[in-house]
């Protein structure tokens, strides 16, 4: 059986022989990911001032971050301070189709793994950087009209990713919109059924009419938010908190919508506590809690939280003695 089987059995709850894997080096790894180039209407910048770095994104955002500390930082100047801007915003240029040729050279010569597009963000998760969180939470009640507007620009161009993607020959579509807190969504589920759930079914509906799977990370507890998610046609959580869940319940839910579970070691509770035999006997419970539907992930920023790479080893080898088991 080939890694692309065993995903997309994980994916299908089609009693796959062992969950799949996604890490780097010489580890267990069944995915082929490549992600976009830039867009040729963008030029990145970025300059230093005291203890902080300053850069833009491909929307003309400008971030800032802690140097030497995290990788991304957050919002300092979104490009819509005032919505007079939105007929003005430059929208990168994603349909260009030599973005791909990278993606689509690679997938060319790969057969046996599973052959993933990281197409970046999603909906939310663009248009609360353009206006930055806080101003954009307080749109979404009282500027619903430009909202709506705004939403369209940024699904226009997650529709050009898609297709594009699909044509460079991927399996699957990875995005990314963090909904939850440590407590709950960012919004309720009725505004999320209102505002966004229109947006996703007909965004995934043609990554499914491409024959891609769509495999969707955020983090936070998005308990309220999931089986919306799922009925809109999400495949596959890519969650990095999976102990926030009681997680033989998160289990039975995607049981339920025969959604699959992306993680690693829960980031927060777990990994981080360097007690070697914890690790180990949580990494091996994951498995056995969602065998059958689990593709097993890497956190990539292991410094960023505090986690010496000996511990991610622990949780590592625990996850293929159950795997294999």
């Amino acid at each position: 059986m080939t890694s692309r089987e065993i995903v997309i059995k994980n994916l299908e709850h089609d009693n796959p022989k062992r969950p799949a894997f996604s890490h780097p080096g010489d580890r267990l790894n069944d995915f082929l990911r490549v992600g976009i180039d830039t867009p040729t209407n963008w030029e990145e910048k970025r300059w230093v001032e005291g203890k902080m770095e300053y850069y833009n994104d491909v929307w003309g955002n400008i971030w800032r971050r802690m140097v030497g500390r995290s990788r991304k930082g957050e919002i300092y100047k979104p490009v819509l301070e005032d919505w007079s801007q939105l007929d003005k915003i430059t929208i990168p240029d994603y349909d260009n189709p030599r973005l791909y040729d990278r993606a689509r050279e690679a997938f060319s010569k790969q057969s046996d793994k599973f052959k993933l597009g990281a197409i970046g963000g999603w909906v939310f998760d663009d248009s609360r950087y353009l206006r930055r969180l806080d101003i954009y939470l307080m749109d979404l009640i009282q500027n619903r009209d430009y909202i709506d507007k705004l939403h369209e620009i940024v699904a226009y161009v997650y529709e050009t990713k898609i297709r594009r993607m699909a044509e460079a020959g991927a399996d699957g579509i990875f995005i990314g919109e963090d909904w939850g807190t440590q407590t709950g969504p960012l919004i309720g589920p009725s505004m999320w059924r209102d505002i966004f759930r229109p947006i996703y079914e007909r965004l995934i509906g043609i990554a499914h009419e491409h024959g891609l799977k769509v495999m969707m990370h955020s983090c936070g507890y998005n308990w309220l938010l999931i089986d919306d998610l799922a009925k809109a046609g999400i495949d596959c959580f890519q969650f990095d908190q999976p102990a926030i869940y009681d997680m033989p319940a998160l289990a039975d839910k995607l049981k339920r919508h025969k959604v699959a579970l992306w993680s690693p070691l829960d980031i927060q509770k777990f990994l981080p506590t360097g007690d070697r035999e914890l690790i180990r006997s949580e990494a091996k419970r994951m498995v056995d809690i969602f065998r059958g539907f689990f593709i097993i992930d890497h956190y990539g920023d292991l410094h960023g939280i505090g986690v010496e790479p000996e511990w991610d080893t622990w949780a590592y080898e625990a996850f293929v003695e159950a795997a294999y088991l």
